[in-house]
């Protein structure tokens, strides 16, 4: 009998291409306010009705003046005015200085503030015309010390564009031109279920009486965790047991009323990996099997209208898999335009001796002297390693490595930001 041939690995770059391109970013728009925006993607350019600062300012406490009137280090020149924060200044009197703090508007005439570091205040009784005086005990350049109106932002300035995700700095930088409420990106809805007879979930079956064969669930509370932090609104399904019927009947379920459907598990080819058959059922499987490791069972396809996304079941392939290939996929779908991961150069500190044909995702943690320690057992059913590491080491196909070698690292705190 004549052997099928098996189908190649897909790339995972290609994979990756394919998947972006398959995720049309969605349309619906909602307004919400700037101080729940944090994590959301801009669905319009934000652009500035003013000047930041709105105002010539001051950058220091200390005294404002005009360089002209300060012939040499050491001159002394009466306080005509205050001007706090909030306040505006008058003209400044030629032949005068005013007191300035930080923030307040630098009044006409001026053309220089003097650090208060750099003066010595001295009272009324000691000046001229009975005023308080100023030793200025630093000769004035042009300009120092003052903020000019427009230097961080210029009316009419595009401040934070369309598919940018926002951070606190974005939120700040909003607040700052006067937005109350931002214009973003619907949130994604996604349904999330597991599949698989020997899932129990915590909480239902204490450890001592588990049974043979029997493992807690742990892929639904990370994946959960994931996805709202990529934006997304999930609905958890839970576990769905390894039956054709009832894996195609929670798919249809799903798609009825979500963008995306992610699965864990039953990806696989053993007989009881219902997922595949039961996509191809109902709709189509585009990409399955990637050249990656861990994670070579990711799956890609259409339930009606709704992507699917099937992840493999062990904890740590499900993890890399979300963080390789299901993030930029989500953040894209919400209009993000820069999705790919961004990669350190970094030392390896540990020999990879053995390494796959396929590419390599492993998990290490940078040491006191700046390299990359890797945890030592790399099993794809070890979730400790990604508690452990700080990082993925994403290692070229059939590349070894030993130790000084530099390494491309993807680091968990941008990963999962």
């Amino acid at each position: 009998m004549t052997a099928v041939p098996r189908t190649p690995l897909l790339p995972l770059d290609d994979a990756l291409a394919q998947l972006l391109a398959y995720a049309t970013p969605l349309t619906e728009e909602q307004s919400v306010p700037v101080g729940d925006a944090d994590g959301r993607v801009l669905a319009t350019d934000v652009v500035s009705a003013l000047h930041v600062p709105p105002h010539d300012n001051s950058s220091m406490d200390g005294y404002a003046l005009r360089c002209d009137d300060v012939a040499a280090a050491g001159s002394l020149l009466p306080v005509s005015q205050r001007i706090a924060a909030g306040a505006s200044g008058d003209v400044l009197l030629a032949g005068t200085a005013a007191r300035i703090f930080t923030g307040a508007p630098v009044p006409v005439g001026v053309d220089a503030v003097v650090m208060q570091e750099d003066c010595t205040a001295l009272p009324a009784d000691a000046g001229q015309y009975g005023l308080p005086s100023v030793r200025v005990n630093a000769q004035p350049q042009a300009g120092q010390n003052i903020r000019r109106a427009g230097e961080d932002v210029a009316r009419g300035d595009v401040v934070l564009v369309r598919g940018q995700r926002l951070g606190p700095a974005e939120l700040g930088l909003a607040a700052s031109i006067g937005m109350a409420h931002l214009a973003v990106v619907r949130r994604p809805r996604v349904a999330l279920f597991s599949t698989g007879d020997e899932l129990v979930m915590p909480g239902a079956v204490a450890p001592q009486d588990m049974l043979p064969g029997a493992i807690y669930n742990s892929n639904r509370y990370f994946l959960s965790a994931l996805l709202r932090r990529m934006g997304c609104v999930v609905s958890d399904l839970g576990i769905v047991p390894d039956q054709r019927a009832a894996t195609v009947d929670a798919l249809r379920t799903a798609a009825q009323s979500h963008d995306v459907i992610l699965t864990s598990g039953g990806v696989s080819v053993g007989e009881e990996d219902h997922i595949k058959p039961a996509v191809q059922t109902l709709g189509t499987l585009d990409l399955w099997q990637i050249a990656m490791k861990p994670g070579k069972p990711f799956a890609y396809g259409r339930v009606a209208d709704a992507h699917f996304l099937g992840l493999p079941g062990n904890p740590v392939s499900s993890f890399v898999t979300f963080l390789v290939l299901v993030r930029p996929f989500l953040l894209h779908l919400q209009g993000m335009h820069d999705v790919a991961m961004k990669t350190q150069a970094a030392r390896a500190d540990f020999a990879w001796a053995k390494p796959d044909k396929r590419r390599e995702f492993l998990r290490v943690r940078r040491n006191a002297d700046g390299g990359l320690d890797l945890f030592p057992n790399q099993s794809s059913g070890v979730l400790t390693s990604a508690v452990w590491g700080d990082g993925l080491v994403d290692n070229p196909s059939a590349r070894a490595i030993v130790p000084g070698d530099m390494v491309r690292y993807l680091s968990f705190s941008e990963l999962l930001a």
